[in-house]
């Protein structure tokens, strides 16, 4: 893809309210629309940005920054990530996408990429690398059992998790959760243009149901209520490849890495659900007790259920026997992960090409 001047996204949005789309303070996109589960959706990712990682020294940069094989990025994989202090506590976690040679792109919330822009900024002055926020770039979730109809423009599809396909308009990125989900990014402009074909086959929604997807394939975005606050495996990172332990080193890495060798994390990523609370406090400043008040655990992500409650996931104490967990003093049902909580080798995506396991 061609590397554009960034800007505002204004028309971006204007192009959404025009859709219905209604927009609040806190990165969240309503849209008025009969939508069931089962239909394919098409929903604008305002809560999700783009940082640009360009010049010849991007991937000696990185890799000197972030929990991932930078090499692994290239073009087809798009491994998860995180960026730490250098106490191991994330400033971010994203996904790493190469769209060019000497060019990366960070899908991450977008509450923290100022401030893991400005943050890395600090190392970058020592490489031949420039970092900018792409606020000219449409992020767009779709979700479905024809996700792969609506992508039919494009020659190839991503088949399996944290893999991509670039275009030399748009990328599309997988992510993990039932039923499919994919990312496509493209400059605003391009976007709308290819917006009427993607509609003919889904449907708008709000935002609030990609992060119930993220909630249900056991995915938490690091917003700003929790940046520096967990450790990578607190989030469950290794247990989706966001963590590799056979590179060298990276700011944080050397806590991180003792943290997994001595099995050190006591916190975990888990899931609940509610059928009797409607609603989170924005932010999701909200701590989950035992019955008999004492803190095990906080909120991280939650999201409205369309028939009615809620679900979220917990970093959580881990414990030989787990307690009766509430929430605002009312019960909450302990739900599964897709996922075992133990680590994923990341150097396995190198079998990954085009989207494809190769044989």
């Amino acid at each position: 893809m061609h590397a554009k001047t960034p800007n505002d996204n204004s028309a971006w949005h204007t192009h959404l309210s025009a859709q219905g789309g209604q927009f609040d303070a806190h990165h969240r996109i309503i849209f008025h629309l009969p939508v069931s589960e089962t239909d394919t959706a098409l929903i604008p990712l305002v809560h999700l940005a783009i940082i640009e990682i360009e010049g010849p020294d991007s991937e000696k940069f990185l890799q000197g920054q972030t929990s991932a094989q930078v090499t692994q990025a290239n073009g087809h994989v798009a491994p998860p990530t995180a960026f730490c202090t250098p106490k191991g506590r994330m400033i971010a976690n994203a996904q790493l996408m190469r769209v060019d040679t000497e060019r990366y792109w960070l899908l991450l919330d977008a509450s923290v990429a100022e401030t893991l822009r400005a943050h890395l900024a600090k190392y970058a002055v020592f490489y031949k690398t420039e970092l900018r926020l792409r606020q000219d770039l449409a992020i767009v979730g779709l979700s479905g059992q024809n996700t792969t109809t609506a992508l039919k423009a494009y020659s190839a599809v991503p088949s399996h998790d944290w893999t991509m396909t670039l275009h030399e308009e748009m990328v599309v990125t997988r992510h993990p959760g039932e039923p499919s989900r994919f990312v496509m990014i493209a400059d605003v402009q391009t976007m709308i243009a290819r917006w009427d074909t993607v509609t003919t086959v889904a449907k708008l929604n709000s935002n609030d149901v990609w992060k119930l997807l993220d909630i249900r394939a056991g995915l938490a975005w690091v917003s700003e209520a929790q940046r520096e606050a967990f450790l990578p495996q607190m989030l469950n990172w290794e247990a989706l490849g966001g963590i590799s332990f056979k590179k060298g080193c990276y700011t944080g890495q050397e806590v991180v890495a003792r943290a997994h060798y001595r099995g050190q994390v006591k916190k975990r990523l888990m899931r609940f659900g509610s059928k009797d609370i409607d609603d989170m406090p924005i932010g999701n400043e909200a701590a989950l007790t035992d019955a008999t008040g004492k803190s095990l655990g906080d909120v991280v992500l939650a999201a409205p259920v369309q028939e009615s409650g809620i679900e979220f996931l917990a970093v959580v104490t881990q414990k030989d026997v787990m307690p009766e967990f509430r929430l605002n003093d009312m019960p909450v049902e302990l739900l599964p992960l897709p996922y075992p909580l133990e680590r994923l080798d990341p150097e396995s995506f190198a079998t990954m090409q085009d989207g494809v396991i190769s044989s």
